[in-house]
């Protein structure tokens, strides 16, 4: 709801901005996913084809050991070999060539039944010699024979790691804690393991490694060393966790690398390959080069359209939004039309011409204004003048029959001259408040000399620098004195108080009559509102409302209540400014 109300009050640039990356915006979203989705479904998959590659070629190294390891004992147990390792030295020279050279081609034949067989060969202590497979006359080498002997290994896998040569051995006899009488030995062909683990990923730039972390051996397919080490860091993590196999993304050199491992009991060993994510996804880096451009290219639409909207459209709409916060300061100025036959130039020409109109409509209608002030006042005073003129003669015919009144009669004369001087001035309109009070202090002095003591009045506040409608305060003083003091027979008060909150300033009439119910002045607020649509022929408060609010405006005027005297109070709302 707080988004609906916050574009709602934003402005038209805005609300098409949003609606325009709103609908940009999704569209790069899903382009983005699709992309980062199908690169990684393409991942995983290319990943369990390496997996399963991996499998294959791990278990068909496991397979042609086992099968090594089980046909091994056929060999052991050949009786040529038992003859010449217990007799070989009591034997012919004839006879004993004669069975080496048959040992040699069962060996041959053991050579030759796996490709991953690199030499086979048989240890005799008895005659210091191992027979080879193609060679008769070698000596035997003592450190090695002793790596072959299967009472020295502390390990159960089959195979011996020695000199950087991997051997899978079987001694005569099998269980005996004794030296053995002879040992046949099969060494695998390394460089075969090494093709094979480089089959694996070769083709996508990968490299391969068989890793023996208990044993500390590694067969590997040219792999850098730093990766090599990494390599072993990563195969002992899996060991700890216990993963056996599976595939993730390192980096290394600032790269990523899909590696992809799997464990083999037989070997006790990890097969890894790591390939370079590049090489896999070079299609799918093609297309997220090809997104990033799109993005790009969608901030230039952005920047264009901005661009386009702000210059051919916001800105001719804001340039007539200001025009008509002109008119509304009443600063009637017509807006250049820099626009063609569109339509902010068909609103220009519209805006023009109301401006025209209303200029003419505004100057008839403010000289009718002001010929209708006048008139206005022109009948409060031919109103005022002869009623006020009787009494002000009677209360003078009053004081000069009486003998010692002839210097309140000389006052009283006095005083009937300041107020229908002033009453008679008819050129201004507009005068000072100041001027304004003096004129009701007149008028308050006469009616002492009428009244006596009988009303006291007071004039508090002091009076700001305006200019006023003539005649504003003097009448509601004046209906005062007709409505509530002047029949009143205990004390009468009139108090006259003024203050000024913000632009208004307000002129207080109070008094302390009874006579004024609260339904009367709940009527005579009424009349007030409603003195606009309705003539009025009085003297009285609903005149000088009028002319107030001629004057400042429909919010200023009169209003009325009950006074903290007991009577009524009128409030005279004027312009502070």
């Amino acid at each position: 709801m707080k988004i609906r109300f916050l574009i709602k009050d934003s402005s038209i640039f805005q609300k098409i901005m949003a609606a325009f990356l709103a609908a940009l915006f999704p569209l790069m979203a899903i382009t983005w996913l699709i992309n980062e989705k199908g690169s990684e479904n393409i991942r995983s998959e290319i990943s369990e084809s390496i997996l399963n590659t991996t499998r294959f070629y791990l278990d068909s190294l496991d397979k042609e050991a086992d099968r090594i390891s089980r046909y091994l004992p056929n060999y052991v147990m050949d009786k040529d070999l038992m003859e010449i390792a217990t007799t070989g030295n009591y034997m012919s020279y004839y006879d004993r060539a004669q069975k080496i050279l048959d040992i040699q081609r069962r060996l041959e034949l053991m050579k030759n039944s796996s490709p991953f067989i690199q030499e086979a060969r048989a240890y005799i202590p008895l005659i210091d010699r191992t027979i080879l497979s193609n060679k008769f006359e070698t000596s035997m080498n003592k450190q090695e024979y002793a790596s072959m002997q299967q009472n020295k290994r502390l390990y159960e896998e089959p195979f011996i790691y020695w000199n950087d040569r991997l051997f899978i051995s079987m001694q005569y006899p099998i269980n005996t804690i004794k030296n053995p009488i002879y040992i046949v030995a099969v060494e695998l062909s390394t460089t075969k393991i090494r093709e094979t683990l480089s089959q694996i990923g070769s083709s996508r730039g990968g490299q391969s490694v068989l890793l023996n972390l208990e044993r500390g051996w590694e067969i590997e397919s040219d792999m850098d060393q730093e990766l090599l080490e990494q390599m072993k860091s990563f195969a002992a993590d899996k060991r700890e966790l216990q993963k056996d196999e599976g595939y993730e993304t390192i980096m290394y050199n600032g790269k990523r690398f899909l590696t992809v491992y799997k464990y083999s009991s037989l070997w006790n060993s990890y097969s890894i390959m790591c390939i370079p994510e590049e090489t896999i996804l070079g299609s799918l880096e093609i297309y997220r080069t090809l997104f990033w451009w799109a993005c790009a290219l969608a901030v230039g639409i952005v920047v264009f359209f901005s661009y386009f909207l702000l210059r051919f459209i916001y800105r001719p709409l804001m340039k007539l939004v200001h025009s008509f916060r002109r008119v509304q300061q009443n600063r009637l100025e017509p807006i250049v039309i820099d626009r063609g036959a569109d339509e902010f130039g068909y609103l220009y020409q519209a805006f023009n011409s109301t401006i025209r109109s209303l200029k003419t409509l505004i100057e008839e209608n403010y000289e009718q204004q002001i010929r209708n002030q006048r008139s206005e006042l022109k009948r409060l005073q031919s109103q005022i003048n002869p009623h006020f003129l009787y009494n002000c003669f009677f209360v003078l015919c009053r004081l000069i029959k009486s003998e010692n009144q002839k210097e309140k009669a000389y006052q009283f004369c006095l005083y009937i001259g300041q107020y229908f001087q002033f009453i008679t001035r008819n050129d201004e309109d507009d005068i000072p408040l100041g001027l304004e009070v003096n004129h009701s202090r007149t008028y308050v002095d006469m009616q002492t000399i009428c009244y006596g003591d009988r009303i006291q009045v007071k004039f508090e506040g002091d009076v700001p620098n305006l200019f006023v409608p003539r005649l504003i305060l003097q009448p509601i003083i004046e209906n005062a004195y007709k409505h509530a003091l002047g029949n009143m027979i205990q004390q009468g008060e009139l108090w006259v108080h003024c203050e000024r909150v913000g632009d208004v300033f307000s002129i207080y009439v109070e008094d302390n009559g009874r006579s004024i119910p609260d339904a009367e002045i709940e009527q005579l607020q009424k009349r007030l509102r409603q003195s606009t649509t309705r003539m009025e022929e009085t003297t009285g408060i609903i005149n000088v409302h009028r002319r107030i609010q001629l004057r400042y405006g429909e919010e200023y005027g009169i209003t009325v209540s009950r006074s903290a005297l007991g009577g009524l109070q009128v409030r005279i709302n004027l312009s502070a400014n």
